[in-house]
């Protein structure tokens, strides 16, 4: 391009960027860069200068290039596919009519903040410093897809829309799939309508959506699939319309929802099966709207209000190491009871585990109690009969004070009984004295012998009696061994 093409506006900014110095077009600070497109040649440059500026721009000895602009109306299509510039680009505030193309391209530092994109286009985009989007607003998809940065990615108070696909579909309004982030991905206060991609991304720092509104409606507001971060993902106070997927995520750090609204009824809300984390924080928030996905999680610490949980959970091969904060084990059942694979044996073992890891064996007895109670409802009738036995006798051993309220009200009745009928001797000359409370023991007790029951035998419905007292004893001494058996085997 020729110099004497360049409008007044374009040479402002030619010699400013030689010098690096800003060039500032704003009529002020409240200045609302959507209206730009009104803006007069005054302040419009076009992109193919812009361009030309960035790859082979001029330069002064002893000073540093940089583009700093703010305020400007950028027409025609910035092209800088491929390229690679070493200066310092500051686009603040700005206008583009056109969605930029920086497929592949190398940028020392970029900064876009506070200006308004019909979308971009950057997969694959190499930035060596701190890639700024602070306050942009997006009418198109941001396609991020593979991109490396350095430094971080800055997306606080950025809002983006959802633009359509080579097809005519929704293609979603964020896409960071598979970008490597050298430090923190900042995005307070984040507005998304439409999908936001993060599956298979790396940030080496954390992830911070505090305030952060993502609506898709049905469909996926975060995809964050097989997600690595060393350190931690924030999301306090997220508005969330739409399911957000974690399966496979790995956080090193803590995975927080306090104080969170995730919405998407009758399906999924948060999907976060098989993903590794070293703590999940769910808390001081409304009842999730949609199912809780937790399926083969592995959690070091679970920070799990019950108030918080939905109608629907999936726990099936979860694995945590604490669970806080401790309530008691009834406010915890309940989440066991939602859960939509049925009976799953593997979640009352976990939940009575971390009880008894911190010492509370009451609440870890009502849990394995509980666990034996749901396993009825799966058995045939006979089973559940049985299970009805060993539940009103022993609490399937899990509370064995009732096998001896048994004993003794079953040794009083009989006691009673007996000692104001004495059964008769078999044979009078060789029959001990009769002791009502001993021959009772002799019924009841299936294996010791008072020499009693051999030597009397009772008639008419005392008879039936000592039926009744034998069987009984029997099926006390075997629910009573079964409990024990149980117990023993879980120590």
């Amino acid at each position: 391009m020729e110099i004497n093409d360049l409008t007044a506006a374009e040479q402002q900014v030619r010699r400013a960027f030689a010098t690096g110095a800003a060039v500032e077009f704003r009529a002020g600070d409240d200045e609302d860069a959507a209206q730009g497109a009104h803006w007069g040649p005054e302040r419009t440059v076009r992109a193919t200068v812009v361009r030309a500026l960035l790859l082979n721009g001029p330069q002064e000895p002893g000073e540093i290039a940089a583009l700093k602009l703010s305020g400007a109306r950028i027409t025609g299509v910035l092209d800088l596919r491929y390229g690679t510039t070493e200066f310092a680009v500051r686009l603040s505030h700005c206008h583009f009519d056109e969605v930029p193309l920086l497929y592949g391209a190398r940028f020392r530092q970029l900064n876009l903040s506070d200006s308004v994109l019909p979308g971009l286009f950057a997969a694959t985009v190499h930035v060596d410093g701190v890639l700024r989007f602070t306050g942009c607003r997006f009418e198109g998809t941001a396609r991020l897809g593979g991109a490396h940065i350095s430094g971080a990615l800055f997306l606080d108070g950025a809002r983006f829309s959802a633009g359509d696909g080579p097809d005519g579909a929704a293609d979603g309004a964020l896409h960071l799939n598979h970008v490597s982030i050298g430090d923190d991905l900042w995005a307070p206060g984040l507005q998304a309508d439409g999908e936001v991609r993060l599956n298979s991304a790396e940030v080496a720092g954390s992830i911070r959506l505090n305030d952060a509104r993502l609506s898709s409606p049905g469909g996926p507001a975060l995809d964050a699939e097989t997600l690595t971060v060393h350190g931690d993902v924030l999301m306090r106070n997220l508005r969330c319309h739409g399911w957000i997927g974690l399966r496979g995520a790995r956080v090193e750090g803590r995975l927080e929802l306090s104080h969170a609204h995730l919405s998407n009824p009758g399906d999924t809300a948060l999907r976060a099966s098989s993903c590794t984390l070293g703590e999940l924080w769910l808390r001081k928030s409304p009842p999730i709207q949609g199912v809780l996905n937790l399926r083969r999680a592995q959690i070091e610490v679970l920070f799990l209000e019950p108030e918080v949980l939905p109608t629907e959970v999936l726990l099936t091969d979860l694995v945590y190491t604490s669970l806080t904060p401790h309530v008691p084990a009834d406010r915890r059942l309940p989440m066991l009871e939602r859960d939509g694979d049925g009976y799953v044996p593997h979640a009352y073992e976990q939940l009575a585990t971390s009880y008894r890891r911190i010492g509370d064996d009451h609440a870890a007895r009502l849990v394995q109690l509980a666990k034996q109670r749901r396993l009825r409802t799966t058995r045939s009738w006979y089973g559940r009969i049985w299970g009805y036995v060993q539940d009103a006798t022993v609490g399937y051993g899990f509370r064995p004070l009732r096998a001896a309220v048994w004993l003794l009200s079953l040794l009083a009745v009989g006691s009673i009984a007996y000692a104001l009928h004495h059964p008769h001797a078999l044979k009078a000359s060789e029959a001990p004295d009769f002791n009502p409370v001993f021959y009772t023991l002799d019924l009841l007790l299936p294996v010791i012998s008072f020499g009693q029951e051999g030597a009397f035998a009772p008639d008419g419905w005392y008879q039936y009696l000592s039926y009744t007292l034998i069987i009984t004893g029997w099926i006390l001494a075997t629910t009573v061994v079964t409990g024990v058996t149980r117990t023993v085997s879980r120590q």
